[in-house]
Formats: structure tokens, sequence, C-alpha cells
């Protein structure tokens, strides 16, 4: 696996480049001895995205909206024994609230994974600015 450094800058890079129309501006969090620990996109509606990734292959795409409308939106594969039901287990979706949990078929592959998702959060944004723009659902499986 990539260093995690590596990983946050070239997704920043793919996020500041490809997304602009609804990211403010990113920045990678590090721990108090220079570890990266999360990168963090702001957005225009105010929101924000965590991005975490560790060592062990553990990731988390956490869309915090809580303060917007309540909602959170998160792919994560932390094996919470909550979810050991839902079909892709250990990987899940909190689809708009943190016990609404489904099937996540994110990709494994990170710049696949954040084009997915940065394509779901455009289109959740657009549709509340009434543009009327659906960019799916990647909760659900593809062909």
């Amino acid at each position: 696996m990539k260093k995690i450094l590596e990983i946050y800058l070239n997704l920043l890079d793919i996020i500041l480049n490809e997304f602009s129309s609804i990211v403010e501006y990113g920045e990678i969090i590090y721990t108090q001895s220079q570890e990266p620990l999360k990168l963090r996109i702001y957005f225009y509606d105010e929101s924000f995205l965590d991005i975490f990734y560790s060592k062990s292959g553990k990731y988390s795409y956490h869309w915090e909206r809580r303060f917007i409308d309540n909602s959170i939106y998160r792919h994560d594969n932390a094996p919470h024994r909550n979810w050991e039901k839902v079909k892709t287990f250990p990987k899940h979706f909190h689809n708009g609230l943190e016990e609404d949990v489904i099937e996540s078929y994110i990709s494994d592959d990170p710049e696949e994974a954040i084009r997915d998702f940065l394509n779901f959060i455009r289109g959740k944004i657009l549709k509340k600015n009434d543009l009327g723009i659906d960019y799916g659902n990647i909760s659900e499986k593809k062909d």
C-alpha cells in the first residue's frame, strides 16, 4: 500500500482539480508528531468531508452535514458488530443517519472511490441548489 501521505496528496490533487465546482479548499490534518491523520475537504455549502486511511487498510469517507440538515454519509470498513448482517460487511454505508446502514460498493482503489463519492456529494449539493442534477448513488451495486 502507498504511504498515507502520498495517498492524501494524490486525492487532494484529484479533488481540487476535478471537483472545484463544489470544493472550497482542502487540507491534510496532522497529528502532534506530524504524521498525516486525515484529509479534510471543505465544500461551498459549509459541509466538509473527512477522509481517513490507516496503514492497516482501514478507511473512512465521512461527509459531515449534521449542522446543516442533521445528516451524515459515510463509507467505511470498520468491522462493527452491529453491521455484520450487511451483505458487504465489513464495508458499509451510513446513508444519512448513523443508524441507517446499507451495503457499500465503493471501490477499494482510493482514486476511484473518491471520484465516486464526490460525484455522489456533488449530486446532493447541486440537488439542494435546485439544479436538478442527479449523479447516482454509489451505495448501489454497479454492473
